[in-house]
């Protein structure tokens, strides 16, 4: 298939492994992929096993599901408990665990939670149920954020009511930029998110190289992309010249989408947000403007004092220091034990994204 089968010619694979590894230095090198899909890509297709033994690709933060907090899953499971309500989310949201309960577990009791494709689905559940108040749970990075704010445009457009959205939008850049102060994970590049950076292009990354001297690769998500990421990374490590690269130059460019930034930005500003595992980060999350103010479920919906008191078993669950990279998802106690994909604990197991899922399926017998 064009564009996909290039990318995972065996041949152009192993000769590209073994330039890394006669110009990878000694000592203990650490690239972030900051997107759960390279995660993915690097143990499906058996990356690590050729790449030097001194060179460590850790997951980062890049998964939308594992990083939503309980607390924002514990205040969707109230919204759920009015019958005058229909929950809409993205189905990989349904299992993530809250407190005490999940949207999968409260949908078994009950009808008013469906599983959408996308945000503008919300207009059509809104214009066939006008009696109901329908809820939109908004979550992802960059990516999702453009559509998100088009169905909100469309509803004030429309004049629509009865629709509103719960946001926990996340900015990658801002979450990298709070990685890079934590000293623990000594980074010495990172991989940077294909389909982000198609939104917001190579310019974001630049504070990285200029503020911290830590050298910055985009790549797509096939085997040779991520090879040729690694290789222009430990390139720039050894001559000591750290700077933003672009090796997805066939989807990504310098300033992005701007049509896409700009709408994102008509509608939402960006403010300060918890990640699930990481805390509260400055400017890292999308809150809606007091323009569209009338579509902002947390106006509409009164959510109250959220307990945090974690069940049990997930106190054992390590999913945070997972989403930090300070340690691997093999490390936790609970993986592949008690916490499996049809049994997930923690959030980094539920999602194909979750760096517990990717070392589940491709790597937990190794």
């Amino acid at each position: 298939m064009r564009y996909i089968d290039e990318y995972r010619n065996i041949h152009l694979i192993k000769r590209l492994s073994e330039k890394i590894k006669a110009i990878t230095p000694g000592g203990h090198i650490n690239i972030m992929e900051v997107c759960g899909t390279h995660t993915q890509s690097f143990f499906r297709f058996g990356l690590d096993e050729l790449l030097p033994f001194n060179l460590k690709l850790i997951a980062g933060p890049g998964c939308p599901v594992c990083v939503s907090p309980q607390e924002y899953i514990d205040n969707a499971i109230k919204l759920t408990q009015y019958e005058d309500n229909i929950i809409l989310t993205f189905g990989d949201m349904l299992r993530i665990p809250g407190t005490r309960s999940t949207l999968e577990k409260e949908r078994a009791g009950r009808s008013n939670v469906k599983v959408v494709y996308s945000a503008l689905d919300a207009l059509l559940f809104a214009r066939q149920n006008p009696a109901k108040l329908i809820i939109f749970l908004a979550v992802g990075f960059e990516t999702t954020a453009p559509t998100i704010a088009l169905s909100i445009i469309q509803a004030k457009k429309e004049n629509i009511r009865n629709l509103f959205f719960y946001s926990s939008l996340k900015l990658i850049p801002p979450a990298m930029n709070y990685l890079l102060k934590d000293k623990r994970l000594n980074l010495s590049g990172f991989l940077c998110p294909g389909h982000v950076s198609c939104v917001i292009g190579t310019k974001s990354y630049e504070f990285i190289p200029q503020k911290y001297k830590i050298g910055c690769c985009i790549t797509g998500f096939e085997p040779l992309d991520i090879l040729e990421g690694v290789y222009f990374l430990i390139q720039q490590i050894i001559n000591n010249k750290p700077c933003v690269q672009n090796q997805y130059m066939r989807a990504v460019t310098r300033k992005g989408n701007l049509k896409a930034k700009n709408t994102i930005f008509k509608v939402f500003k960006a403010c300060g947000t918890s990640w699930r595992g990481l805390g509260k980060i400055p400017q890292s999350g999308l809150k809606i403007k007091d323009d569209f103010s009338q579509f902002d479920a947390e106006k509409r919906f009164s959510f109250g004092r959220t307990s945090h008191v974690a069940r049990r078993t997930s106190q054992k669950c390590r999913c945070g220091e997972v989403l930090k990279g300070l340690i691997s998802p093999r490390d936790c106690p609970l993986f592949s034990k008690a916490c499996k994909p049809d049994h997930p604990i923690g959030p980094c197991m539920v999602s194909s994204e979750g760096a517990c899922n990717a070392y589940y399926r491709y790597k937990r017998k190794t």
